[in-house]
């Protein structure tokens, strides 16, 4: 069995959730934050629900200063979600700012107080143009600053960073991960919306990855 050397973001949706099974035998702790999204609720019960199939220790981190001081349409309301693609112009709104850099600091933070020496995340090539701390150059620069602020010198890794998400659709469905039990929509209802950016990214990626969509839409 491999090293349990790493700590991942785990947010309870498709990416990470593929990133958790693929990286499972590695894994030493999940790590949820909880920052006051719309949807934290949905994606932190599936994340719970994966962390308890696989066996895999997993914490929730509330960051509610998030939501009280940074402004976002993801931590306003499902009303202040727009409809549409996953694209800049439209998706722009959404931006909650630094978060990665908040969560890979936590984590980072984690992974040194555990002695372990990696941390894990799932951003891919989808949101590059939309979010600035997912892109290579911030995650080449993190890696870097996590390396230089902890004694054992912890990396990052961020292994999905140029594939998109029909990509990581096809390797989950390899390992027979039940999608059905992820969440993505903004909005946070009891079902996805299925017009809000992040649904139509979802349905997008499943219909170019020729696999079937478990999720169930409200439209």
């Amino acid at each position: 069995m491999a090293e349990r050397d790493s700590v991942i973001i785990y947010s309870g949706g498709l990416d990470s959730t593929t990133l958790l099974y693929e990286e499972q035998q590695r894994i030493a702790l999940a790590v949820t934050f909880d920052y006051g999204s719309n949807h934290a609720a949905r994606e932190i019960a599936c994340a719970r629900h994966h962390c308890s199939l696989l066996g895999i220790g997993h914490v929730v981190i509330e960051l509610g200063f998030m939501s009280r001081y940074f402004s976002s349409s993801l931590l306003s309301g499902a009303e202040a979600i727009p409809d549409g693609s996953y694209d800049d112009s439209n998706m722009h709104s959404t931006v909650v700012p630094f978060r990665n850099g908040i969560m890979l600091s936590i984590a980072c933070g984690l992974a040194e107080s555990r002695g372990v020496t990696r941390v894990l995340i799932a951003n891919h090539g989808g949101d590059h143009a939309i979010y600035p701390d997912c892109r290579p150059a911030f995650v080449e620069a993190m890696d870097g600053a996590m390396q230089a602020g902890t004694y054992e010198g912890v990396r990052l890794a961020a292994p999905y960073t140029n594939l998109t998400k029909a990509d990581l659709v096809r390797r989950g469905a390899a390992l027979g991960i039940d999608y059905g039990r992820t969440y993505s929509c903004y909005r946070g209802g009891e079902h996805h919306c299925g017009t809000c950016g992040t649904c139509t990214e979802r349905k997008e990626a499943f219909r170019e990855a020729g696999i079937p969509d478990p999720t169930i839409y409200n439209s």
